[in-house]
């Protein structure tokens, strides 16, 4: 097993990560030439819980050669970390269970890779990328996603990266073993988010044939710009996109063709189409706030100064001049409990279950529209007749 250095993996130009961009959106690739990549503090946190996840399987699969000595000693040093919070192990643990679960699902011990490199270049010129983890066993190929992020579950369902692992992983064993399904799993803890699609062969190798026809587009410079909200989210160049810009303003001249009510059947065809709309306009902002404060004349607008704010030199030192002026601690200090959510992630999930886990109650979220594939049932306020008239016997 080959070890991986997470903050140094390395990216194709057309990688599996980006794929829902550069698949959708092939003239995105172009675009983002020479914008410089950023790394958010999500995305760090997110590399220490798959650190910290690899060590934990290491241990799983290898436990004499990577016994508790040395996965303790490595653990240790993941959590001087500033990034490192108590429910991180818990959550990673989940993941590791989900292999575990996974892998004596099948009647015999499967092969097991984890941190993988797979090879996807066959439909992707270039292409490559880093599988969490791949199990075989028979004619079954899986794959394991961690997805750490909380803001917005994630499913396995036609998942360009996933499906492009795949790819990878069919690649690399196809020799060896008779692949003929391939189950493609996201694990998503910190939304309790298990998501699991499978396809034969057939259908993985279409999908190839599509991702091969994309990345040609994408790589020649001749790939139209197709904007959404699912492909502009992550692109370097959305801020500077016309096509973006030309497709959010022209919901606009469209809904004024048709002044009266809008139509029932036109809703599903505004929200989606108008989802990018708030996104585009703050991203605009943030760009037009960059060009100003480099000097740059932008008609019509300009950088101010934000409201002030007032900040100790030393706190401690202050708080204790009021005390010694005879100031009650009362007035000084307001002693409020952390929130049912930073009391857990302060003790870690396990323990905060087994002390007071007993006494949460966990309340209905309110109604929320969302598109129809998503997985949760449909609710109504309408009430069925079944509810109010019970059947006589």
């Amino acid at each position: 097993m080959t070890e991986i250095n997470h903050k140094e993996r390395a990216h194709a130009k057309l990688s599996a990560s980006g794929a829902s961009r550069w698949a959708t959106c092939p003239g995105s690739v172009q675009m983002e030439e020479g914008i410089p990549d950023t790394e958010s503090v999500y995305a760090k946190e997110g590399t220490l819980a798959h650190e910290l996840s690899e060590l934990k399987l290491k241990h799983y699969l290898d436990s004499k050669g990577f016994g508790k000595r040395k996965l303790n000693a490595a653990v240790k040093k993941i959590k001087e970390d500033e990034l490192y919070q108590a429910e991180m192990d818990g959550f990673t643990d989940n993941y590791v269970d989900f292999i575990k679960e996974k892998a004596l699902s099948f009647p015999s011990k499967p092969y097991i890779e984890i941190e993988k490199r797979v090879d996807f270049s066959s439909w992707v010129p270039g292409g490559f990328g880093t599988c969490d983890c791949i199990l075989i066993h028979g004619t079954t190929l899986s794959i394991i996603d961690l997805k750490y992020g909380k803001g917005v579950p994630v499913s396995a369902e036609k998942n360009e990266q996933l499906i492009l692992y795949a790819l990878g992983a069919y690649n690399a064993f196809s020799l060896i073993y008779d692949i003929k399904k391939i189950e493609m799993n996201i694990v998503q803890p910190r939304l309790n988010n298990y998501s699991s699609w499978e396809v034969d062969l057939s259908e993985l190798l279409l999908w190839g044939d599509y991702f091969s026809i994309q990345s040609s587009k994408a790589l020649s410079g001749t790939g139209e710009l197709v904007p959404s909200a699912k492909a502009c989210k992550f692109c370097k160049a959305r801020d500077i996109c016309s096509a973006r810009a030309e497709n959010n303003l022209s919901l606009e001249s469209e809904i004024h063709l048709n002044p009266n009510e809008i139509p029932r059947d036109k809703l599903f065809e505004y929200i989606s189409r108008g989802e990018d709309i708030a996104k585009w306009v703050n991203d605009l902002k943030a760009y037009a706030l960059n060009l100003c404060l480099t000097g740059e004349d932008v008609k019509g607008l300009k950088a101010v100064a934000g409201r002030t704010s007032r900040s100790w030199t030393n706190q401690d030192e202050a708080l204790k001049k009021l005390m010694d002026g005879g100031i009650d601690e009362a007035i000084i200090f307001d002693k409020v409990p952390l929130t049912l959510a930073k009391l857990e992630k302060a003790l870690g999930k396990e323990q905060f279950n087994n002390l007071v886990g007993d006494m949460v109650v966990t309340s209905t979220g309110k109604p929320t529209l969302v598109f129809e594939n998503d997985k949760r049932p449909a609710i109504t306020d309408t009430v069925k007749a079944t509810s109010i008239f019970k059947p006589i016997n």
